[in-house]
C-alpha cells in the first residue's frame, strides 16, 4: 500500500529550538506565518503531533479559517482534517482541548500495545482513567502499532487504509526525529524566528539519529520567503 505524501513542518530560533524552558509558551512566529501553516491544514487529509506537543501546547489542530473550512466542505471533505497524536504511553488528558466535544474533526490515537491497554491515562492513573471523561468530551479512536514504541511506518500504513493522501506533523522534536530518520518526509516547512535562546532553549526541532537526508543526498531547496522578519525554507525529498 503507497503511504501518504508526509509534511513536516516547525517554527524554531536560529539555533534550532522550539521554545524556551520558560512556562510559557514561546512565540516563534508571527500572525502571517500562522495563516500560512492554516492553509497547508487546509490542504491536507492529518494533522499529526505528539503527545508532548499536546500538553504542552494543548492545541486543538483545527483549519481556523471560517473560509478554508467552508471550501473543504463543498468539496466534499469534513471542515478540519483527521486529528492524530502519537503517544506510546497512551498518557493523554481527557481534558484536553483536542477532545472538546464541539469540535467535529475525529481524533485517532496511536499509540503502543500496553499504551492501548491503558488509555485513557492523564498525568495520574488514578485521576484520569476511563471513567473520568468529562460530559461531552470526544472519545478518540485508539490504535496500538507498535509493541513499546509507534513506529511511524506503522501510523502512515493506518493512515493510508483510512484514505488519507497528504499528513502534516506539527512536531514536537521527537516525532520529527522519528520520520525524519525513518526517510518518511517529503516535505519540509521550518519557519525561522529572528533569534538565537542558547542556554535558554527547551524543546528542540530534532534529536541525535542517524539521518538519511545527509550531505550525500541533501534535501532539495524548493522555496524561500520573508515573512515579516521570519524566513521560511521549503525543502522537498531529492
Amino acid at each position: 500500500m503507497e503511504r501518504p505524501y508526509v509534511i513536516v513542518s516547525a517554527a524554531m530560533s536560529l539555533d534550532g529550538f522550539l521554545d524556551d524552558a520558560s512556562p510559557e509558551r514561546l512565540t516563534l512566529s508571527n500572525a502571517a506565518d500562522f495563516d500560512r501553516v492554516d492553509a497547508v491544514r487546509a490542504d491536507v487529509d492529518a494533522i499529526a503531533v505528539g503527545a508532548g506537543t499536546v500538553r504542552a501546547d494543548d492545541p486543538r489542530l483545527l483549519v481556523r479559517s471560517a473560509e478554508r473550512r467552508a471550501a473543504r466542505v463543498a468539496a466534499g471533505k469534513p471542515a478540519s482534517p483527521l486529528r492524530v497524536v502519537i503517544s506510546p504511553s497512551g498518557r493523554l488528558d481527557p481534558g484536553s482541548r483536542l477532545f472538546d466535544g464541539a469540535s467535529a474533526a475525529p481524533v485517532v490515537v496511536y499509540t503502543s500495545a500496553a499504551g492501548a491497554r491503558t488509555f485513557p491515562l492523564g498525568p495520574e492513573a488514578e485521576e484520569f482513567g476511563p471513567g473520568s471523561w468529562p460530559e461531552g468530551a470526544q472519545r478518540p479512536e485508539v490504535v496500538a502499532v507498535g509493541g513499546g514504541g509507534v513506529p511511524p511506518h506503522g501510523v502512515l500504513e493506518d493512515l493510508a487504509g483510512r484514505g488519507v493522501a497528504r499528513v502534516l506533523v506539527e512536531g514536537g522534536g521527537i516525532v520529527h526525529t522519528a520520520f525524519l530518520s525513518a526517510d518518511l518526509v517529503d516535505e519540509m516547512h521550518v519557519a525561522i524566528a529572528p533569534f538565537l535562546l542558547g542556554n535558554a532553549g527547551g524543546a528542540k526541532f530534532l534529536y541525535p539519529a542517524v539521518f538519511p537526508q545527509s550531505p550525500r543526498r541533501p534535501l532539495k531547496l524548493v522555496e524561500t520567503r520573508a515573512i515579516g522578519e521570519v524566513a521560511l525554507l521549503v525543502y522537498r525529498r531529492a
